[in-house]
């Protein structure tokens, strides 16, 4: 099956709740992770998360350039989102745009609450999530893939932050949108979470959900979390080796 699919399809999910890959509206599509993938970064992950191919890179605690920059009682977080002109089906033009922008603050902001920042003053730490190749999801696959890099570089933080998308077809809630659901489906929620407090760090939504289904979501997406997470933590005990999980079933 192609990756990606540039016109709508017919239906995006039958009555019976089959999606466009074939998978039932609690499944998530297979995850891959692997934690010290890069010597010259002081931590770094690889996430495969269905089509996408996410590598994130940290430098640091280390010495800020230009001083100014300096915030004398913490440390600085600086994030950096980039897709390269390969990762999608048409060649992206290089360098920041708009989009890559959003998300690099979009990311730093659902990382930074986990960091001991206070433990750092003066200091910088810097984040690197480079897109090696777009399947929808990016921006929580960037999240999980930095989240493991931070830890990897011995960043002192109050736990793991995880991430996973939830979406809206018509009536169903579905976990995970894939390329198809990502531009035709009815509402997109990206959602990010420290596990060990429970505390979310992003929800962003893109379409409508009534009340119901908001609580439906956000209880589909916990459960989403924390497959998430334990992957994550199985791939930061097991340094250099790929963890693979197949189709997530979180019912």
């Amino acid at each position: 099956m192609p990756l990606y699919v540039e016109r709508k399809p017919e239906r995006l999910i039958t009555e019976e709740g089959v999606r466009t890959d074939g998978r039932l509206p609690y499944e998530m599509r297979p995850i891959k992770m692997m934690v010290g993938v890069l010597e010259r970064a002081d931590g770094s992950a690889f996430v495969e998360w269905g089509g996408n191919r996410i590598l994130a890179a940290v430098f640091g605690p280390r010495e800020i350039h230009p001083k100014h920059m300096i915030l004398p009682d913490r440390a600085l977080i600086r994030a950096r989102y980039n897709m390269a002109p390969f990762s999608t089906p048409e060649r992206r033009r290089p360098g920041p745009d708009r989009r890559s922008i959003e998300l690099s603050k979009v990311i730093r902001e659902a990382l930074k609450p986990a960091i001991f920042v206070e433990n750092y003053p003066g200091a910088v730490i810097d984040i690197f999530v480079e897109v090696l190749r777009s399947d929808a999801g990016t921006r929580v696959a960037g999240i999980n893939a930095a989240s493991l890099a931070l830890a990897s570089a011995g960043v002192a933080m109050r736990g793991l932050v995880a991430a996973c998308s939830i979406g809206r077809i018509g009536d169903f809630i579905v976990v995970d949108p894939n390329h198809d659901e990502d531009m035709w489906g009815d509402s997109d929620m990206p959602l990010a979470m420290t596990m060990e407090s429970e505390e979310v760090t992003l929800l962003q939504a893109d379409g409508t959900l009534s009340e119901d289904q908001l609580k439906q979501a956000l209880e589909l997406g916990r459960k989403a979390i924390r497959f998430v997470y334990e992957v994550q933590k199985e791939a930061l005990k097991r340094p250099y080796h790929l963890i693979e999980r197949g189709i997530g079933r979180l019912v």
